[in-house]
């Protein structure tokens, strides 16, 4: 860890009149006293309308179903901690012995938590501006050169959409079976396509992602039938 944090400073493009808004927006809540969960909280809120106002800008063709997925695919866990990577902040993070000692300051919902709650700390300090350009900044070359939208459509939309291109009938879902504990539980779920005669199957620690999976097959089976 170290306690120079200009270099961070100068990352984000935004020097911290209030010093202890960038100390609290770096404690995680296992360690001692104040941490940055509602900094968190206000920052994600400010990312999320930011990359939204960004891509309805720039994107004039795009409906809002194809919108929404782009700014998932920004905003999300996996590509907040990669920025936060990007930024080093693991290495100016606060945390109690036990995240030390299990190396918390590498885990992707720390490091995306992290990146939310500077942001927000940003927008307490120097107000709306700055925090959307610490936000264009961070997200630059992701918001220059976002993913085709065609590729973020998850497997149930592409299947419907292939299905629909035919004329064919939607696809229908079943939970075929449900196993474990209320907690942990692995779900069965069936595709069927009548008008095609084909039947595909998913599994998945919830409904949603066995029918991604069952759905997935099947555009396997039609693609290679």
């Amino acid at each position: 860890m170290t306690d120079d944090r200009a270099a961070l400073q100068r990352a984000l493009g935004h020097r911290f009149s209030d010093a202890a808004l960038l100390e609290l927006a770096l404690t995680h809540r296992s360690a001692d006293g104040r941490n940055n969960e509602r900094l968190e909280f206000l920052g994600d809120s400010l990312i999320n309308a930011c990359v939204a106002e960004a891509l309805y800008r720039r994107h004039g063709d795009l409906e809002e179903g194809d919108l929404s997925r782009l700014r998932a695919s920004l905003v999300n866990q996996d590509t907040l901690a990669e920025v936060a990577r990007e930024l080093d902040v693991g290495s100016y993070l606060i945390l109690g012995p036990g995240e030390l000692k299990s190396g918390g300051y590498r885990r992707p919902s720390i490091l995306a938590d992290a990146l939310e709650a500077l942001i927000g700390a940003v927008f307490l300090d120097a107000g709306f501006d700055a925090a959307r350009d610490a936000i264009l900044g961070v997200l630059a070359t992701r918001l220059a050169a976002p993913p085709p939208t065609e590729s973020l459509k998850d497997a149930k939309t592409r299947l419907q959409e292939a299905l629909q291109a035919r004329e064919l009938p939607l696809p229908v879902y079943m939970v075929e079976s449900v196993r474990g504990e209320p907690h942990r539980q692995t779900f069965r779920v069936s595709c069927r396509i009548e008008s095609l005669d084909l039947r595909t199957e998913g599994e998945g620690g919830s409904r949603r992602a066995a029918e991604q999976e069952a759905a997935r097959h099947a555009l396997e089976r039609m693609e290679d039938g």
